[in-house]
């Protein structure tokens, strides 16, 4: 319904709410009338009806003119309201306009003579339009309050937008130095132990942080970013465990332009490495996986470690896994959700899940590529 509505064209829209309006007053004034005046139900609503009619459009129509003008001389008219004193004026001129063409045509209906306003005494035509002027001036502090509580709601969830936008950008920058500090503990212990290796590992780390560091900082990326990232670490954890580290990662072509927030699977993965396969003696595999379960986007990081049994920090109350959950309430709202469990497919070790909206994901704007 509100699709199909906001696909008319914005004069028909106007001009269907003017005659909603012009209807309600039309109705309201008619039975003023007829009640204090004992006037004749048909032509009171006759010349009501087109009055209030020529009124609404003769004022929407100067109003819209006025902003026009004022668009010209490079003035910022916001929904089309050229300020009080330019208001003030259209109601005037219009509410004139608009009785004396209502009027006109209320008389070849009816065949009644009623006289114009410049026909009028000057009493008469000040009552007249003092009274005509009424539903003007109501309507228009009517829809100015309206539009200010608008744009207040507006402004109010921009705000929101901008807390929700900097809490992902304090909780990425966060998130950069616990793997970085991870990483640096690890290659200190390899210089003593096997300098050879430590190089290679601090050429890995170099090349990480430079793919890393546009992408960090950004609101989200390709999916392929994320596992081209994921790939980057992998290799420099392949450096210092050798052969007990075995990687599969696997992204559909299809999925591969879907945007996710920049290093969501990076705790997960450094989690699977750190609690699952390091203190595991043979090492392991390490699996992530992305691909569709109806509308949701399920990302899987699947490790054949230690398992959660030997690991009692891994619930969910460390770091890295509590960034996951935060960035994921912070952009998501309950769209979006994360479990970590035990694997039950027989191969032990421990199984991460991140369901996410793929319908909300395609309509996000598009991506600058990193």
């Amino acid at each position: 319904m509100n699709t199909a509505r906001s696909a008319l064209p914005l004069w028909l829209r106007v001009l269907a709410q003017q005659l909603g309006l012009v209807l309600c007053i039309t109705l309201a004034v008619s039975a003023g009338l007829v009640l204090l005046f004992r006037q004749a139900w048909t032509p009171t609503l006759i010349y009501t009806f087109f009055i209030s009619l020529g009124c609404a459009l003769c004022i929407q129509g100067l109003r819209y003119g006025a902003s026009w003008l004022l668009s010209l001389k490079g003035e910022r008219c916001v929904d089309d309201w050229p300020g009080w004193p330019l208001m003030i004026l259209c109601l005037v001129v219009g509410t004139w306009l608009g009785y004396s063409i209502g009027n006109e045509i209320g008389n070849l209906l009816t065949g009644y003579k009623s006289a114009a306003l410049h026909d009028s005494s000057f009493r008469r035509a000040v009552t007249i339009m003092m009274i005509s002027l009424i539903p003007g001036f109501a309507l228009t502090f009517f829809y100015v309050g309206r539009s200010r509580v608008a744009d207040a709601e507006a402004r109010a969830q921009s705000l929101q937008r901008q807390a929700a936008e900097a809490q992902l950008s304090l909780l990425a920058s966060q998130l950069e130095p616990h793997m970085l500090f991870n990483t640096l503990a690890n290659l200190r212990v390899l210089i003593g132990m096997d300098p050879a290796r430590a190089q290679a590992m601090l050429d890995r780390l170099i090349a990480f942080l430079r793919a890393t560091l546009q992408a960090s900082r950004s609101k989200s990326h390709p999916l392929r970013d994320e596992f081209a990232r994921l790939g980057d670490y992998l290799a420099l954890m392949q450096v210092r465990m050798g052969a007990r580290l075995r990687t599969e990662l696997s992204l559909p072509a299809e999925l591969a332009e879907l945007p996710v927030p920049p290093l969501l699977l990076q705790p997960l993965v450094e989690n699977a490495i750190k609690h699952g396969l390091e203190p595991h003696v043979e090492g392991g595999l390490l699996r992530v996986t992305a691909s569709l379960e109806g509308p949701t986007l399920l990302l899987e990081v699947r490790d054949t470690g230690a398992g959660l049994t030997s690991t009692p920090g891994l619930s969910g109350t460390g770091f890295g896994l509590e960034q996951v959950r935060s960035r994921l309430q912070t952009q998501y709202d309950d769209g979006a959700s994360f479990s970590i469990t035990a694997a039950s497919d027989g191969a032990g070790g421990t199984l991460a899940r991140i369901r996410l909206p793929a319908a909300l994901l395609q309509q996000q704007e598009p991506l600058t590529p990193t």
